[in-house]
């Protein structure tokens, strides 16, 4: 038989896929309703036209609220999960209930600002896409954050501070556009 010529096979985007596959049931809820420090983290999924993405997946992964996270290299590994997943709905909405994480190590020292790792998944992406949710009440540790900092552009970097209203914390994540979310190379 004759030796072919293999060709790669083209990239495949994520499908949508992740958006019914891959929540669970209380995928969302990090924490119990009823805990005292409980806070609603809610927000939208938006496309570079400004539509809402009712097929993407929003992750998060966070420290408790003492600074530290659920993972074997902290010098102080946590049991709290720290994880969630939400899938958005039609309207591009996604929501977590967590708490307010602690200030975790910097390289090479300090302490960053209390914040959430939040990964995005949606249709036309070849991989996910890297943020950070920081909080509006922590201007001071936010002003001081190594991560924060590297953003020159304060109107880019306010894309990454949720904004409270009536005891619930807004996010809205946009991909592309005028507005788009700061994302990172992780």
């Amino acid at each position: 038989m004759p030796e072919q010529l293999l060709r790669p096979t083209p990239s495949q985007t994520i499908g949508p896929f992740f958006h019914f596959a891959l929540p669970w049931p209380g995928a969302a809820e990090i924490v119990d309703p009823g805990r005292a420090d409980a806070l609603r983290i809610e927000g939208r999924v938006f496309d570079g036209a400004d539509a809402p993405v009712g097929d993407a997946l929003v992750e998060v992964w966070q420290a408790d609220a003492d600074g530290h996270y659920a993972h074997p290299e902290d010098p102080a590994p946590s049991s709290f999960r720290g994880y969630g997943r939400s899938a958005t709905d039609a309207e591009g909405r996604y929501r977590f209930r967590t708490v307010k994480p602690g200030r975790v190590p910097a390289p090479g020292g300090g302490s960053q600002a209390p914040h959430l790792n939040v990964s995005v998944f949606s249709r036309g992406l070849l991989a996910r896409l890297s943020t950070r949710l920081y909080f509006p009440d922590e201007g001071e540790a936010n002003a001081a954050d190594p991560v924060l900092g590297r953003i020159e552009d304060l109107a880019r970097r306010q894309t990454l501070v949720a904004v409270a209203a009536g005891g619930i914390l807004t996010f809205d994540i946009h991909l592309q556009g005028e507005r788009e979310t700061v994302f990172f190379a992780v």
